[in-house]
């Protein structure tokens, strides 16, 4: 359990890192527009904005973001396992 804790506390501090908050939040919110356009750009456009279109929106962002701290986290892991070995 107390690996775990840590493992948590050590991603939490990369991901929090400025610099890598800066970028990853860059990519969402640039690939969330992209995608928001492409999947209810014509919901966006014709209206209404109600609940459901703020959570598909909120998902195209959320979605990136994930995915790219994901991609940060498993390099940074990966190159201190690489250094130990």
């Amino acid at each position: 359990m107390n690996r775990i804790m840590v493992t948590l506390r050590r991603t939490r501090a990369i991901v929090r890192h400025p610099p890598h908050l800066k970028r990853t939040c860059m990519v969402a919110l640039l690939v969330g527009i992209w995608l928001s356009a492409f999947n209810v750009g014509g919901q966006l456009l014709a209206g209404p904005w109600d609940l459901p279109l703020a959570i598909k929106i909120a998902m195209n962002v959320l979605t990136p973001f994930t995915v790219a701290n994901l991609g940060l986290v498993s390099r940074q892991v990966g190159s201190e396992s690489d250094e130990a070995g």
